[in-house]
């Protein structure tokens, strides 16, 4: 299945596997590479060795095409950004609008820039950087999020831009991608249904807890990092939403302390790390402050396996899931449904035309 973004990045089908924190290592980047797929690593919960190590061992395990996500508000940015030149890493993505002079370095290095973006102004911008093509999530989606559904922001994006779009939010099997591709996105980027599968590392009794999910289990809080999160409503959310702001910052410290150590960063390197992001967006230092606990809080769920201690961030389709397949299965029966949706269509249009002809 050729589109703008398979012609891009060199992979086989229109379908990306998100850059998700703890989640998207080595095994599940590789497997997605190998079916066919656009694997991303996660590099915001590795220090610079781990993320070298990763990139080399996903390369060890494919010699296919795959990318890395990177915060462009990190400390080492720009070390990171040479590490996938040096490493000739085909696609690097950014959570977070990238900075300009980041992008050219990678576009002058051959490698793919495709940014994520919530609304169409943040997607104009980043073009007119040069970025090479898009990534738009709708409200539906996990993690960080907006409060535009995709089958609104997606044709408001596709009307700004005139380089390729992925749409994100919302998207779990082949349906779905037919349908972004009629809409005119270039293929869709998954986080949630890439979690489950069995080659994700996410421990068992976690992946277990998000198909008992049904499609009213997900909320939007910001009070895990002061900015919109839509995760599994657990008892843990819930005791967040009632916390008040003094608590919220008493819990962020003490979190920044602990992802500290687990990282090696310095004092110093995570306060710059919070001026970056105090200067870069429209956060207050409260929410800078709050940062600290996505990391840690995601970290006791996603690789301790506490649902009770952790958050879970998720997308909505998580109460349509059921099962846990291979990668490699859930790419082909992805394709091969958006070809049978798609030779559908082209049915009904003939027979349009025939009763038209009559």
């Amino acid at each position: 299945m050729r589109t703008a973004l398979t012609e891009l990045t060199g992979v086989r089908h229109p379908i990306v596997q998100t850059g998700m924190g703890w989640v998207a290592g080595p095994r599940l980047v590789s497997a997605t590479a190998e079916a066919g797929g656009l694997g991303i690593l996660a590099s915001a919960t590795m220090t610079f060795d781990e993320l070298e190590q990763a990139v080399r061992e996903t390369r060890s395990r494919t010699r296919q095409p795959f990318g890395v996500n990177l915060r462009a508000d990190a400390e080492d940015a720009g070390r990171r950004v040479d590490l996938l030149i040096r490493e000739r890493v085909r696609v690097a993505s950014f959570a977070l609008a990238p900075r300009r002079e980041l992008i050219t370095k990678l576009k002058d290095a051959g490698v793919v820039v495709i940014p994520s973006v919530g609304a169409a102004r943040h997607a104009e911008k980043v073009a007119e950087w040069g970025a090479d093509a898009v990534v738009v999530q709708g409200g539906e989606g996990g993690g960080h999020t907006g409060p535009v559904a995709t089958t609104l922001l997606l044709p408001a994006v596709l009307d700004a831009v005139d380089i390729p779009v992925v749409a994100a939010g919302g998207f779990f099997d082949g349906r779905g991608l037919a349908a972004a591709l009629a809409y005119g996105a270039a293929g869709v980027a998954m986080g949630t249904r890439f979690l489950l599968t069995r080659e994700s590392t996410v421990p068992d009794a976690v992946k277990r807890a998000y198909l008992e999910r049904g499609l009213g289990d997900t909320v939007v809080t910001r009070k895990v990092d002061g900015m919109p999160h839509r995760v599994l409503r657990t008892e843990l959310v819930e005791s967040l939403e009632r916390s008040g702001p003094v608590t919220g910052l008493a819990r962020a410290a003490r979190n920044a302390t602990r992802f500290r150590r687990l990282t090696g960063l310095s004092w110093r390197s995570m306060l710059a790390e919070g001026i970056g992001m105090r200067r870069g967006g429209d956060r207050t230092w409260s929410q800078v402050i709050m940062a600290a606990n996505t990391p840690m809080l995601l970290r006791a769920g996603l690789v301790a396996g506490d649902t009770e201690a952790g958050v879970l961030a998720s997308g909505q389709v998580v109460g349509l899931l059921d099962d846990l397949p291979a990668v490699a299965e859930l790419i082909e029966d992805m394709v091969a449904d958006a070809a049978g949706a798609i030779d559908r269509l082209t049915t009904i249009r003939a027979g349009t035309d025939s009763v038209t002809r009559q």
